[in-house]
């Protein structure tokens, strides 16, 4: 059963979403919260295992209750994702490097948001596309950086830095599978490595990382 955490300050919003998701048998709604300090304390209350968060919320915002939860390490496996009606909302890149695994639009469809909870759930990031060109944009627009990859990757072997490559594609497991020739369990394994070397949270923050430490450049082919 996947626990999940409603975070909006519209309650009409807050009860449409809940009515999509208690009428799945692996999915349950734990409780719900009008702002970001109310979903943080719920959080640390109840340990769900996904927060759907609204952006814009009175007081403590959806994107500083996000920071506060990756920073808790109480609240490790906990994993969230941001709502907004913004599909080119400045706080994009912010909320991906402080541990959002994945930004939705509030008019996705219903069938894509039990998708993103269970895809959420895994540790998998999920992002609408309109988010995510807006997130290859932003490093597309930063000063250029050098060719040569931070050394920080060093950790990566050449296999691991190939497969981070596909994962900043938004490659799923499943598909760099494919396109390595490998097994789904080696290709989980390996995504799982990088993570842990790198010390990322899930695998939104493989994909910041591939863009800030150079091993990716935006408009360029993953493979």
């Amino acid at each position: 059963m996947i626990r999940i955490l409603l975070a909006d300050d519209q309650r009409l919003v807050r009860a449409g979403i809940r009515g999509i998701l208690d009428d799945e048998d692996d999915l349950h709604v734990v409780a719900e919260a009008a702002d970001g300090r109310a979903a943080l304390a719920a959080c640390r209350e109840l340990l769900p295992d996904v927060v759907l968060m609204d952006i814009r919320m009175p007081g403590t915002d959806g994107l500083e209750a996000a920071r506060r939860i990756a920073a808790d390490e109480r609240l490790a496996d906990v994993k969230v994702v941001m709502l907004t009606t913004f599909d080119l909302d400045e706080y994009v890149y912010g909320a991906l490097r402080s541990g959002a695994t994945g930004f939705l639009l509030k008019d996705t469809e219903p069938a894509e948001l039990l998708h993103a909870v269970r895809v959420a759930a895994r540790g998998d990031a999920l992002i609408s596309p309109s988010v995510t060109r807006r997130l290859i944009a932003e490093f597309a627009e930063r000063p250029e950086r050098s060719r040569t990859p931070d050394r920080r990757l060093d950790v990566l072997t050449g296999r691991e830095r190939e497969v981070m490559r596909l994962i900043a594609a938004g490659r799923t497991n499943g598909e760099i599978a494919a396109q390595l020739v490998v097994s789904p369990l080696t290709a989980k394994t390996h995504v799982s490595r990088i993570m842990a070397k790198l010390g990322a949270r899930d695998r939104s923050q493989v994909v910041v990382m591939a863009y800030e430490y150079g091993l990716v450049v935006p408009g360029a082919p993953a493979d």
